[in-house]
């Protein structure tokens, strides 16, 4: 089984060679990075934010399909002396020479299309998580990234963080004994029910083919549209790629493993049986590894997760259970094997930090500076895609590590997104 460290390191060297030996454009080590966002709502939002408090960065474009969201945004930075270009379509941005790196920041079922068109046009990216909505899909963008010599950052920003590194740096320190069970879960207490409402008709100033895209042709409905695109299967893919390509990425981090050996899940609509979601609100997957398993859990509707918290990763030692999250970290020992370790908090802000990695390594045109390059993004996605397949088959499914897929053939039709509407996958 591959060492998850020999896999992000061989993948990272690999990037840096072919990209040190390119004419890429970006001579950008003392001025102004020009920066485009595709996608404005919400975390590309939040995102350009963290992005405009690091040092000569400049917004220059906009992009989203819904006309009252992208006008918001252009006002409000506007009313920060900052005037941007506004785009309907994102390729017209990516065409602009005003632009050197773009934020990726929409619907999941876009993310590879769009990646894969940014770095084709030459910028620098930054693509939220998970970097995309299929197993093929993360193998494509990877593929594509390291053809065109690109830097691409993933929106994994606790890799920025200090005290996860912290964490982690203690786990591998041996204390805990011999780790037999990995724990990762998101308990989401604020989201409730989704009431089914009717199909509508597209609001204006929404450009509504454009942002279905390859997504299969439905009518408008507003549950399906914003925020709530998490719960359709045609978009993304619940609470297991929205929170556990963050916890379940440290899981990994900790144990220094890739693949599984097998995966298995259950779980349903167990809290909200009847609203309009389709992926499950309750579920557990078991990753099966060489002498440890780790176990994802997730729920919506309630808050205390395990240890007390809603989201998390614990790793459980013989000698006692390291438990981390977003607020920090502590040691609960068993009973006279090991000291405790008392709660650690943290101390930065890792969307920032994340940030200001990107921009490192932009300007020192140096992707082995990234925290979370597009290798480390897809094996997590793909990661959190393997425990969806599972509970979609119902079945327990094993990996392949070689031919990167199941042995399964009924679990493999899952391992590519269908595309609709004239969309097909990049060409390699």
């Amino acid at each position: 089984m591959m060492n998850r460290k020999d896999f992000i390191r061989t993948s990272s060297i690999l990037a840096a060679a072919s990209f040190f030996s390119s004419t890429r454009a970006s001579q950008l080590s003392d001025q102004p990075i020009r920066v485009g966002v595709i996608g404005v709502n919400g975390m590309g939002w939040s995102d350009l934010n963290a992005l405009l408090k690091q040092n000569n960065i400049v917004c220059t474009a906009l992009c989203d399909i819904d006309e009252t969201v992208l006008n918001k945004r252009a006002r409000e930075l506007q009313e920060r002396n900052m005037v941007v270009a506004t785009y309907l379509d994102y390729k017209q941005l990516l065409a602009s020479s005003d632009v050197d790196a773009v934020i990726i920041a929409t619907p999941d079922h876009w993310h590879c299309l769009q990646m894969v068109d940014a770095v084709e046009a030459g910028k620098h990216v930054y693509v939220e998580k998970p970097i995309g909505n299929s197993v093929r899909e993360c193998q494509v963008m990877v593929q594509v990234a390291k053809k065109n010599n690109a830097i691409v950052q993933v929106g994994q920003w606790q890799r920025s963080q200090q005290h996860f590194k912290d964490a982690i740096d203690f786990v591998h320190s041996g204390k805990l004994g011999k780790i037999r069970l990995v724990k990762a879960w998101s308990y989401l207490g604020w989201k409730n029910s989704i009431p089914v409402q009717p199909d509508t008709a597209v609001p204006n100033g929404v450009h509504y083919a454009d942002w279905l895209g390859p997504a299969v042709k439905k009518p408008f409905n507003v549950n399906r549209f914003h925020f709530n695109f998490r719960w359709f299967w045609d978009y993304a893919g619940g609470l297991m790629t929205d929170w556990g390509v963050h916890m379940l990425d440290y899981a990994l981090l900790g144990m220094k493993v890739s693949d599984p050996k097998s995966v298995m899940a259950s779980g349903g609509k167990f809290a909200f049986p009847d609203d309009a979601g389709e992926t499950p609100d309750t579920m557990t997957a078991v990753y099966e590894f060489d002498g440890f398993n780790i176990q994802w859990e997730h729920a919506k509707g309630i808050d205390l997760g395990p240890y007390g918290r809603n989201h998390g990763v614990a790793f459980i030692g013989n000698n006692g259970t390291l438990v981390l999250n977003r607020s920090g970290w502590e040691v609960i020992p068993e009973k006279g094997r090991m000291e405790a370790l008392p709660f650690q908090p943290a101390s930065d802000n890792g969307l920032e930090r994340h940030m200001a990695n990107f921009v490192e390594a932009i300007r020192q045109r140096n992707p082995q500076l990234l925290h979370a390059p597009i290798e480390a993004g897809a094996h997590i996605a793909i990661f959190s895609q393997m425990g969806n397949i599972a509970f979609r088959t119902g079945q327990k499914l094993y990996w392949d590590q070689g031919k990167q897929r199941f042995t399964d053939s009924n679990a493999n039709r899952y391992l590519a997104a269908v595309y609709h509407n004239g969309y097909k996958y990049p060409k390699i």
